[in-house]
């Protein structure tokens, strides 16, 4: 072993290691293909392998292993020759990049999901492409403000607060007032719940609390105790807005609020028109909150 060798694979006497089987060193597959990286030098063909082999200090190392034949002035194998490169750090880049991939996949496709269930109930409830294209607009960039808090995050969650306030941004100053301990939440459940702020928004906007200069709307929740494990209490409150009428049918805003959140996060989401004022509640598991 050069001294090189004995630096990166921290060997501090070399009689401690000396006359130990070479393919000892390594673990799992990595001594497989050592005993047969071996096996094809004494027969003159050069090997190469990347395995998994601990320092003398009991460090893990990932190495790139070149093994070669050192050939007699007569052809015959005289001697064998292993060069091992540490790529430890190279292979933990790479996984890192892998899992950054997947997961860049898996949020594009949640994304796409909503996306394509926007476009065809906003399309499919409006008849007139004047009243759908400002429809299906304002939810995509709905959307896209809902995605801009997850790219600020370095990992696939969200907080139901970073969501709530990004969906009161757009609102009248000080109408709307949030309280609620902080919970992270998967991209999907993230969106899911950003989507139907807005269409709970706009309802408001348009006939609700907000349309008046004296409504105004409380959002809360909280984790609730439960013998099938902790739920989750999401209450959107309208309150001195004009009186509310029921509507003589459900859009897709209501469908959205009622069907679609509820199936993400496996609960309860109910719209109750109160005279008094909208309110919305929806009860799900904590751990289904979570999940991508």
């Amino acid at each position: 072993m050069s001294e090189g060798g004995q630096r990166v694979m921290e060997v501090d006497d070399f009689e401690a290691v000396r006359g130990c089987p070479w393919p000892d060193f390594w673990q799992g597959q990595g001594n497989l293909d050592a005993v047969a990286a071996i096996e094809a030098a004494r027969t003159g063909h050069r090997a190469h392998f990347i395995g998994s082999a601990n320092t003398a200090k009991g460090n893990p190392r990932v190495w790139d292993v070149k093994v070669s034949p050192i050939l007699s002035a007569d052809g015959t194998v005289e001697s064998i020759l292993s060069v091992s490169r540490d790529v430890t750090a190279l292979k933990a880049f790479e996984k890192e990049q892998s899992l950054l991939r997947h997961e860049l996949s898996h949020r594009i496709k949640n994304i796409l999901a909503i996306v394509q269930s926007v476009a065809n109930q906003t399309l499919k409830n409006n008849d007139e492409m004047k009243v759908a294209k400002p429809a299906l607009l304002a939810r995509l960039a709905a959307l896209g403000r809902a995605h801009d808090i997850l790219m600020q995050s370095a990992h696939d969650t969200t907080t139901i607060r970073a969501v709530v306030e990004t969906a009161s941004r757009e609102q009248p100053t000080g109408r709307i007032v949030a309280e609620g301990p902080e919970i992270t939440m998967s991209a999907k459940s993230g969106l899911a719940l950003a989507l139907a702020l807005h269409e709970l928004s706009t309802n408001a906007l348009k006939y609700g609390a907000l349309s008046n200069e004296s409504g105004q709307v409380a959002i809360s929740w909280q984790v609730v105790p439960d013998d099938e494990g902790d739920q989750l209490e999401f209450i959107w409150v309208e309150s001195n807005g004009p009186a509310v009428v029921p509507p003589d049918r459900k859009g897709f805003g209501s469908q959205m609020i009622e069907r679609a959140l509820s199936a993400y996060v496996r609960g309860r989401a109910k719209l109750d028109y109160r005279p008094t004022g909208l309110v919305f509640r929806l009860t799900a598991p904590v751990v289904a909150f979570k999940e991508g």
